[in-house]
């Protein structure tokens, strides 16, 4: 801020000051720690260097008043960053700088007063200049606070990547990395766990966007990790939560498979794969969630879907081989006999279709697969079949 030279007796004023500058600071610093609470944990902001960013500002803001050279920013600044790293709201670091400015403008005050060459239009003069400073010393001090309060985040976020990144790959086995790492991350030393993974939209786009705040919003906590085809995360979820973690899942409409729970981080690399499994278990749906223990067959066709596939030509070839209305016709009604339990009456009924034609369709279905449904066995394999279609459904058969 550039000024006119000072008046001789603002200067005398200063200059005396400037004599006690070292109890001024210290005063001040005592009054920052009786009226904000953060400067009163001295865990978090040490009294010593509140004392010394006290003194160091005071003699910036004094000196001020004895030159005509315009205003460093970089002491406002340097307290600013101070206070990010330490976790002082901006708000109250903010508060202690006009607890700051009050202070000196006090102190001015009352030393005027013993000087009789100080004039009230001098103070008047004084009293611009004293909140003029201010106002430049808050936009210094919030500049950098802000500045440094991105940059931690961006380290934090890096740092909680990295930490997630090993727990999904196995690097952090000894208990004392990992209590580090689950404090970092958020989540309890020991529960119950489950990993989730979904299909990104496209690459570097969440495919779960805010899913963190919303499963804390249910009281579960979270850690992700997005890559290029997925987004992945390590969930704590009671067994009491779990239908809330997949209510909120749920609304983001993407393909999301659950790894069944387990309570040792450790094997998060192997709970990583089932929730992989699951996703796969989705078949061609464009949304849903897919948990490994609702259909654990269909999981292990997921992961062999080479072996799974020769299974589905062996068992169905001939069936997939009709016409495509014919072909329907008759999976829908294999289907749909497994889930009525093998009964050919309530089959008819979901299909509205009268008993004997069901029967019909499923007496076609043996002659076509040369597997006979009054034989355990062969219902085995069918059904074993039947589950590996939609989980093929992407592969040519």
């Amino acid at each position: 801020m550039s000024k006119t030279t000072p008046p001789r007796a603002i200067v005398d004023v200063a200059a005396i000051l400037l004599e006690r500058i070292d109890d001024l600071g210290l005063r001040l610093a005592q009054r920052f720690v009786a009226e904000l609470d953060t400067y009163r944990n001295q865990t978090q902001v040490p009294f010593e260097t509140i004392h010394t960013s006290c003194t160091r500002n005071l003699t910036l803001m004094v000196r001020h008043f004895t030159c005509t050279a315009p205003l460093d920013p970089e002491p406002p600044k340097e307290t600013g960053r101070l206070r990010a790293r330490q976790g002082v709201p901006l708000a109250e670091t903010l508060h202690a700088f006009r607890i700051g400015f009050e202070f000196l403008w006090s102190e001015l005050v009352a030393e005027a007063r013993r000087h009789p060459s100080v004039t009230d239009a001098m103070l008047v003069d004084l009293a611009a200049e004293v909140w003029a400073l201010s106002g430049e010393y808050s936009v210094a001090v919030a500049a950098a606070y802000r500045e440094m309060s991105s940059e931690l985040m961006l380290q934090r976020e890096h740092e909680r990547s990295v930490l997630v990144e090993a727990l999904f790959t196995g690097v952090i086995a000894d208990p004392a990395t990992l209590g580090e790492a689950t404090r970092i991350l958020g989540l309890p030393p020991t529960g119950r766990y489950v990993v989730v993974a979904a299909d990104v939209p496209a690459a570097g786009r969440e495919a779960l966007p805010g899913i963190e705040i919303a499963l804390r919003g249910a009281q579960i906590t979270s850690a992700w990790r997005l890559l290029p085809d997925q987004q992945i995360g390590v969930l704590s979820v009671p067994e009491h939560l779990e239908d809330s973690a997949i209510r909120t899942l749920r609304k983001s409409r993407a393909r999301v498979g659950m790894s069944p729970p387990y309570e040792a981080l450790t094997d998060t690399p192997q709970a990583l794969r089932f929730a992989r499994l699951a996703v796969s278990g989705l078949g061609t749906r464009a949304f849903g969630v897919a948990r490994f223990d609702d259909n654990p067959l269909a999981m292990l066709m997921a992961a062999a879907p080479a072996e799974a596939e020769r299974m589905v030509r062996l068992r169905l070839g001939p069936l997939l081989a009709l016409p495509y209305e014919e072909r329907t016709r008759l999976l829908d009604t294999l289907e749909t006999w497994f889930d009525a339990g093998g009964s050919a009456a309530r089959t008819g009924e979901r299909l509205y279709l009268h008993a004997n034609s069901v029967r019909y369709r499923l007496r076609r279905i043996e002659e076509l697969t040369g597997r006979s449904l009054t034989n355990p066995a062969a219902v085995r394999d069918l059904g074993a079949a039947l589950e590996a279609l939609p989980v093929l459904a992407t592969r040519p058969l």
